[in-house]
């Protein structure tokens, strides 16, 4: 069944970047800038050597698609792409800093509330709808948000910046269906190129000659940017916002895991009462998922 596909690539690319900070905590000597510099021209590179050699048709037949949209879905396709790409190198930029500089549960924070706002902004921009059950997930969500931000408020404002930038991306992505999606992720990973290429002679630290710095990007590169960006682009063709965004949790339940029982942070109460208030509002947002996936069983 297609949903089943689309929501296993989703729940796919979200558990992938919750085991991130593997990667990326060995590389907290290294600047944020740095890091995102070389993470940003090692993927684009690598995605324009695969279409431009291997997917010549893909890209081809996109051509033409293009070609045959009206001015007006033209003009929305190339905005969509563009703001794509723009969110993606602030959210980016902002998750390494977090992760590195603030602290590893700071980050999964941002992604805590995330879900809630795309899930918001999917009923307001996309018109999506929502469910008696789901409206009551995210009211659980909520909750939990409330508990975990009690005392930390400028936490809470910086990870509503992270959360928006990454809300906003995936609401735009789901308005941009019309085009082979490994070809979309190429183009925006083109753009945060050369948004970013400017800054990198006056930005850039000294180039890194160290074996673990670049062994690592590459695992960051493709385990960590391709594949699971690729994977949430394909879900979203299958998937509304709103969905995909609750499948987002899976990614800070897995950082908090890994924040005790990994990098040995200190936990408190309230984090353990609000995790299990989020586990709880994933399962009741896909009731309605996973008993439509139990039907086509007993169907077939």
């Amino acid at each position: 069944m297609p949903i089943n596909k689309y929501f296993v690539s989703a729940l796919s690319a979200f558990v992938i970047w919750g085991f991130f900070s593997l990667a990326l905590k060995p590389l907290t000597d290294y600047p944020s800038l740095d890091i995102l510099f070389y993470r940003v021209f090692i993927a684009t590179a690598f995605l324009l050597v695969i279409n431009l050699i291997f997917r010549k048709a893909v890209v081809l037949d996109a051509k033409k698609t293009f070609k045959e949209l009206s001015k007006k879905k033209q003009k929305s396709a190339i905005v969509m792409t563009i703001v794509g790409g723009l969110l993606l190198v602030l959210n980016w930029f902002l998750f390494i800093y977090a992760i590195n500089h603030v602290s590893l549960q700071s980050a999964s924070f941002a992604y805590i509330i995330c879900p809630i706002l795309t899930t918001v902004l999917a009923f307001i921009l996309l018109k999506e709808k929502i469910d008696v059950w789901q409206w009551i997930a995210v009211g659980l969500c909520v909750i939990s948000c409330a508990i975990l931000s009690y005392g930390n408020l400028q936490d809470l404002i910086y990870s509503v910046i992270i959360a928006l930038s990454f809300g906003f991306y995936l609401v735009s992505q789901r308005k941009n269906s019309s085009f082979d999606k490994f070809l979309i992720l190429t183009i925006q990973m083109v753009i945060a190129s050369a948004i970013l290429l400017p800054f990198y002679p006056s930005f850039g630290g000294v180039v890194p000659t160290e074996f673990l710095f670049y062994f690592l990007l590459f695992i960051i590169v493709i385990l960590f940017t391709i594949i699971p960006l690729f994977l949430n682009l394909y879900a979203l063709k299958g998937l509304n916002s709103s969905t995909v965004g609750i499948l987002m949790y899976a990614n800070p339940l897995i950082h908090f895991f890994l924040a005790i029982f990994y990098f040995h942070e200190s936990v408190s109460v309230a984090q353990i009462v609000s995790y299990s208030l989020i586990l709880i509002s994933i399962l009741v947002f896909n009731i309605s998922t996973f008993s439509n996936l139990r039907q086509n069983r007993v169907k077939k």
